[in-house]
């Protein structure tokens, strides 16, 4: 079937700046969330599913990539997602683990849908209405995933805040090294934006968690809003140096960033496949 196409990739360049704003977008996510379950449940059913909605109508409808529009998607996302992850936990009474279970199998079948159909899951191929559908809805999924298996070690199986920081802040450095050592870049991209989820989350939760539940005590309303403002900061950094634009960043000296598989052309005739930029 046709779809758009745009002139550009309308996702951001990958590299360091990229993977800051995103964990904090995930910590923002946790904490908002719980915050605004604190003020109103119908006020945080409103902004969480409300504003998803809304503002990914808005990425989707628009043919360029845009930082402040960009991002916000991923905070509506973050929010949306805590709020899909911890809706069968408390309403069905599924362990986290179960639930971690879940979303796995529905990530992994939806990039399979994807790779089969558009030939690539290189998230600089994102130039066609399609591929950005799937983007996005892989990209929910993880949050929903990273934030069941963020909650099943720190509550589930009593490791506690302070040290799931520390767990999967060592565990996130794994795909790192692997891509280093040359395995695939889109595989290694994905299992690391996986687990960014439960890093800024487990930190978010660690920061504004009690004394009593092994948190710092600052307040989940200070640490979304303080996360707000650092957040606001670096988006605006990037608006005005374009400094995540496609191409603003030389590759990898090594290639190591373009998977073999994902160069060309793919078999579909009218879909070029771009290799993937790991920054």
């Amino acid at each position: 079937m046709p779809t758009r196409t745009f002139r550009a990739s309308k996702v951001p360049e990958v590299f360091l700046l990229f993977w800051i704003v995103k964990l904090l977008t995930t910590g923002m996510g946790e904490a908002g969330a719980d915050f605004l379950g604190t003020v109103s449940i119908p006020l945080a059913a409103v902004i969480g599913i409300g504003g998803f909605f809304v503002v990914l109508w808005l990425q989707l409808r628009a043919d360029r990539y845009h930082p402040a529009r960009y991002w916000l998607t991923v905070l509506s996302v973050a929010l949306f997602g805590t709020m899909i992850a911890d809706g069968p936990h408390v309403v069905l009474g599924t362990p986290y683990a179960v639930d971690s279970g879940i979303y796995l199998l529905l990530l992994c079948g939806l990039l399979a849908w994807w790779r089969r159909s558009e030939g690539t899951l290189s998230v600089h191929s994102i130039t066609t209405a399609r591929r950005e559908r799937f983007y996005w809805g892989a990209v929910l999924l993880t949050f929903g995933l990273g934030t069941a298996v963020g909650d099943a070690t720190a509550i589930e199986m009593g490791i506690g805040f302070a040290w799931s920081v520390v767990l999967f802040g060592v565990l996130i450095l794994v795909p790192l090294a692997l891509w280093r050592a040359g395995v695939d870049a889109t595989l290694t991209f994905w299992a690391a934006y996986v687990l960014t989820r439960p890093l800024g989350a487990s930190v978010a939760d660690w920061l504004g968690a009690s004394h009593h539940a092994g948190g710092l005590g600052w307040g989940s309303g200070v640490v979304a809003g303080l996360g707000l403002v650092l957040f606001a900061l670096l988006v605006a950094y990037l608006a005005v140096t374009h400094s995540d634009v496609e191409g603003a960043h030389p590759p990898h000296a090594a290639r190591r960033d373009t998977p073999p598989v994902e160069e060309g052309v793919s078999r579909h005739p009218s879909r070029t496949t771009t290799p993937e930029a790991s920054g």
